[in-house]
């Protein structure tokens, strides 16, 4: 049996970061890009490479170019993992966090079977979705350590990327 704590089991505190420099509020509900998602097996060795700095996901080639951006929210306080790590099993539709009040749709596991994810914009305890933590996606890091992405995003990691795909974190 595997617990889903959703990227923490305490809810971490603290400031957020500048963004100044970046004001374009991003639409939570649809896709990062208008063009196709593309596909990931493991025999065209794709990876997701997770950008802390400009709070991005890439789908990049071996070859390191970059096929699809996706707007993300890291971690606060540098609580996302860096380094590099792979799919896990783990994944579902829906999970809530009674210690943290929040949850989300669409979550798949990156590392320690369950606590870091990739998963939507958080919700609340009846699935519905908070839209004031969703203003910081692709602005600031503002998880407790998962990923958060748009809904169809976190949706199509959970649907078709494999277990075992290679996740980048720095």
């Amino acid at each position: 049996m595997v617990t889903i704590t959703g990227c923490s089991s305490e809810t971490k505190a603290g400031n957020r970061g500048n963004a100044a420099n970046q004001v374009k509020l991003v639409n939570w509900r649809r896709p990062s890009e208008t063009k196709p998602y593309p596909k990931i097996t493991h025999a065209n060795k794709r990876y997701i490479w997770v950008s802390i700095a400009r709070q991005r996901v890439y789908i990049m080639s071996p070859d390191k170019r970059i096929l699809y951006t996706m707007y993300a929210s890291t971690g606060k306080d540098n609580a996302t993992p860096k380094g590099t790590f792979h799919i896990q099993q783990q994944r579902g539709n829906f999970f809530y966090n009674q210690r943290s009040k929040e949850g989300a749709h669409y979550w798949t596991s990156w590392k320690d079977h369950g606590v870091y994810l990739f998963h939507t914009v958080p919700t609340n305890a009846k699935g519905q979705y908070i839209k004031s933590e969703a203003k910081t996606l692709g602005i600031e890091p503002d998880s407790h350590g998962c990923i958060r992405l748009s809904i169809p995003d976190a949706k199509w990691i959970n649907r078709t990327v494999p277990v075992g795909t290679k996740v980048v974190i720095n």
